[in-house]
């Protein structure tokens, strides 16, 4: 599921210090890593297992936040005939960490990397994930290189991965790479980047498929006041994840046909969720006309409006129920992802997500036409256990930061009345439910004397902000 990110425009302030460590506690995030991790990884770093086939002659760049060094992916695309070839070069982990080593039982017990506004957690240490293993400017690394052939209307139809020595050439931040773009001195590689990611966008949309360009949420502190507001994606955002979508069907693929594999699913959504959204979008004044599809209605959002970008937060619920399903010796009865109308694989963040791993090794065994590793085998029931346990915390983590943000923007403002609408009401306590205010990217919970209006706009007074507890509660006025 896209997560929902808190950045703060400055340092992150006092009062939220305690409650940022309580939230870690409660949720058991990892501190530091363990001495002998810490040991392992510098020993794995100076003696990583490296490939025979050189491709440092491709051009390849990295694009990524102006502050990240986990580098998990390169990009280098060409014309190819009237279509294009995308290279897609994924760090090589299992370079450098090898099965029940102490690197790869601390990262089975971390799944992820997490974020927080004051610090990452991240998956593998930093000697490795931020160093020998990332795909860093200048510096040859191991990588496992896709080369995908793409026709001229943005469909993939023939897909390579094989393992590589790599180097990236530069260093860029989405930033400077959209302002390349849009002053026309951008290299060719990365004017294609943008003609392969508008195909492969109108190709999704063609398929009904939704892929939620999730705003950041920036708080700016301003004559004593906080406001949330939230940073729309670039375009250039949009098209580069276009090549990771594009790189995780290809491996989906390969991985059905060959009958093994670990997928990304997830169930079609139901009546009451779309419900839901549409009390959200008409609390937003969006207004979303009978008959329109999730994917028609997503695609017509501008993240840069600010009630639009309120409403792509709402609609990563699509996304909840989203799980990982292991196979092998036949496919699954429901191998598709609904959200992506498509069989989907994660194969392209190995630095920061676990699966991905695995999900490489058995694409790289397919290629090859060689047996999978039997570790991968032995493990591959287990994998999607720890993602999805993953991933509940990771959800957990975010909401309840995000909770904590939305508590202490109104926290001095307890009595105050503010304009909403009920967006969800308690199916046991009608009395019960959520409000969405008018006014503020905040919901929060609220209380009636009578069955709350679902739908329809009121007039609520906050009873309770504490960023302590990272609650937000209201009760209705009228």
């Amino acid at each position: 599921m896209p997560l929902q990110r808190v950045h703060f425009a400055e340092a992150v302030p006092e009062v939220f210090h305690a409650s940022l460590q309580a939230i870690r506690q409660e949720l058991e995030v990892p501190a530091e890593f363990p001495a002998e991790v810490v040991k392992a990884a510098l020993t794995a770093a100076a003696n990583p297992r490296l490939p025979e086939l050189d491709r440092t002659d491709l051009e390849f760049v990295t694009i990524d936040p102006p502050d990240s060094m986990d580098l998990d992916q390169a990009v280098q695309i060409e014309r190819a005939g009237d279509g294009y070839t995308v290279h897609y070069a994924i760090a090589d982990v299992a370079a450098f960490v090898q099965p029940g080593d102490p690197i790869d039982l601390e990262a089975r017990k971390r799944g992820e990397t997490l974020y927080a506004p004051d610090k990452r957690t991240p998956l593998h240490p930093p000697e490795l994930s931020e160093g020998a293993a990332s795909l860093l400017a200048g510096e040859v690394r191991p990588a496992v290189l896709w080369t995908i052939t793409v026709d001229a209307s943005g469909e993939g139809t023939d897909v390579r991965c094989e393992r590589a020595l790599v180097k990236s050439r530069a260093k860029l931040s989405y930033a400077g790479v959209q302002k390349d773009l849009d002053a026309g001195t951008a290299s060719e590689s990365l004017q294609l980047l943008r003609e392969v990611g508008k195909l492969r966008e109108q190709r999704e949309l063609e398929r009904g498929g939704v892929n939620l360009p999730i705003p950041d949420q920036e708080v700016i502190a301003s004559n004593g006041e906080w406001t949330l507001e939230f940073r729309a994606p670039l375009p250039v955002e949009g098209w580069n994840a276009q090549i990771s979508l594009l790189t995780g069907m290809a491996a989906a693929h390969l991985m059905m046909y060959g009958e093994i594999g670990i997928l990304r699913t997830l169930p079609e959504s139901h009546d009451d969720l779309r419900r839901k959204l549409e009390n959200t979008a008409k609390a937003l004044g969006i207004g979303w006309p009978v008959g329109t599809s999730y994917a028609e209605f997503i695609h017509g959002l501008d993240p840069k409006v600010p009630a639009h970008a309120a409403m792509l937060a709402a609609c990563t619920v699509l996304f909840r129920g989203a799980g990982y399903t292991a196979f092998s010796g036949g496919v699954p009865a429901q191998p598709e992802h609904a959200a992506m109308k498509s069989e989907y694989a994660h194969c392209t963040a190995p630095l920061r997500r676990l699966v991905d791993r695995w999900t490489s090794e058995i694409c790289l065994a397919l290629c090859a036409d060689a047996e999978v590793p039997a570790w991968v085998h032995e493990s591959m029931d287990e994998v999607p256990k720890i993602m999805e346990e993953c991933a509940r915390k990771a959800h957990a983590y975010e909401r309840s930061i995000v909770s904590m943000v939305e508590a202490g923007l109104v926290a001095e403002h307890v009595g105050s009345s503010y304009d909403g609408v009920i967006t969800d009401v308690d199916d046991r306590e009608p009395t019960r439910g959520i409000v969405a205010l008018s006014t503020l990217a905040i919901e929060g919970r609220v209380t009636g004397t009578a069955t709350l209006p679902l739908g329809q706009p009121v007039r609520v007074k906050l009873t309770e902000a504490s960023i302590a507890k990272r609650t937000v509660a209201f009760e209705l006025i009228l």
